[in-house]
């Protein structure tokens, strides 16, 4: 088996692009396209990096479920024991259904309405990532009014430039994330005054995609530069959460693996005396990012003076991270035919807007009615997709060795207009 580079369970049979023990082929005929698939080994594997990392620690490794919020991709890490970061109501409504203990859900956010907090509240989750001081004062109102006290995190702005794309760096003074550093105390000191708020952890989350484990070594000592000064005024903190980021191989990135990017946090964090703490983590894109792919069909292939465009019926709407973020996706055939003549495209969707495009330049091999696979679909694409042009919603497809599942049936007109209502 020829596996695909940072797709070790994406692998050619012959000249047929498999995912585990499923030809993939076969599962754009049965489903349809766009079609999104996962590969249930792909996110285990990831996620056994982490608990790797975190042997022999006290640890929580939180799911940041905005990555891929599908119910059975929830149930997979459920099952396996994560806890899961929220940054919604609606979030925390998938995660209990599906399964996931209440009391290992942290919720994150910058905007959390007073029903959100009501509703986190009465299930009892884990903590709250509070990310200003006129939320910790509205989040005290409301547990007071349900006579209910509220665990707190407060998400620190370190300062740290993740070396990332501006729209998902999260770390820095410009950003909206997050507790000044240098307010850091005076709203710690602020909360343990309040009467139905409990100091529980600190947190710190600098973006997302990072491919260097520097910015998160720089990130860790200043979190505990206000550790020793928070407890130095005797605010205790229970756990210390570095929340996640870590970046995946889209075009020959090469992060840190998980477990070797933890030992070099723990070095840190038992030469500072740490160590025996608390660890919550919250991956996302790293758990999910290269365990899923979109598959696509080739509509038209358009020639142009300047360009050639092949057509294919996935969109932005579905893929919205180049438009977004002028994003890279590797795009390989289903199937490999070794005749055929390959020329430079643009390959883009039926969406009427010039940004509607998957990616530029690329050698193929195409003909009208070829199967394509767009790479490391697994993260910020379906739980980003939209209906844009009234395009319904794609299917999902969980594969668990040789058995395919379908998690998320495509979604139909019907479904598109349910809640809407004509003039009378």
């Amino acid at each position: 088996m020829n596996h695909l580079p940072g797709h070790p369970h994406v692998h050619w049979e012959g000249d047929a692009l498999w995912m585990e023990g499923v030809c993939l082929a076969e599962l754009a005929r049965s489903h349809g396209t766009p079609l999104f698939v996962y590969s249930k080994a792909a996110m285990l594997s990831a996620l056994a990096a982490y608990q790797r990392g975190f042997t022999g620690r006290k640890a929580t490794i939180c799911y940041a479920m905005k990555a891929n919020s599908s119910l059975a991709v929830l149930q997979v890490f459920a099952r396996a024991g994560c806890g899961f970061d929220i940054v919604s109501g609606g979030e925390l409504e998938r995660v209990l259904r599906a399964g996931a203990d209440p009391a290992k859900v942290i919720f994150s956010g910058v905007g959390k309405t007073r029903a959100e907090m009501l509703r986190a509240l009465d299930v009892g989750i884990g903590c709250f990532n509070v990310e200003s001081e006129a939320e910790l004062e509205v989040l005290n109102e409301v547990a007071s009014a349900c006579k209910k006290v509220a665990p707190v995190s407060i998400r620190v702005n370190p300062n740290v430039d993740a070396r990332t794309h501006p729209y998902i760096s999260t770390g820095l003074k410009g950003n909206k994330f997050g507790i000044a550093h240098e307010r850091t105390l005076a709203t710690y000191q602020r909360a343990a005054a309040l009467p139905a708020l409990r100091v529980a952890g600190i947190d710190c989350h600098i973006g997302s995609q990072i491919t260097d484990g520097a910015p998160y070594l720089d990130a860790m000592d200043r979190v505990l530069e206000l550790v020793e000064a928070l407890e130095s005024h005797g605010i205790h903190l229970d756990h210390i959460d570095f929340g996640g980021g870590l970046g995946i191989d889209y075009n020959g990135d090469q992060p840190p693996a998980a477990d070797a990017l933890w030992k070099q946090l723990f070095e840190k964090l038992d030469a500072r005396g740490f160590g025996d703490r608390h660890f919550m983590v919250e991956p996302g894109r790293s758990l999910v990012g290269n365990a899923g792919v979109c598959l696509t069909e080739v509509l038209y292939l358009k020639p142009g003076e300047h360009k050639a465009f092949c057509i294919v019926d996935a969109a932005m709407n579905d893929l919205p991270r180049p438009a977004m973020y002028q994003a890279f996706h590797a795009i390989v055939p289903l199937h490999r035919t070794a005749d055929a003549p390959s020329a430079r495209y643009d390959v883009v969707g039926p969406v009427c807007e010039s940004g509607d495009w998957i990616g530029r330049d690329r050698e193929l091999a195409a003909r009208p009615g070829d199967l394509l696979a767009v790479l490391s679909a697994g993260a910020y694409c379906m739980s980003m997709a939209s209906n844009y042009n009234s395009r319904g919603r794609a299917a999902e497809v969980l594969v668990d060795g040789d058995t395919a599942s379908l998690i998320r049936q495509r979604e139909s007109i019907a479904d598109q207009i349910r809640g809407e209502r004509l003039l009378d």
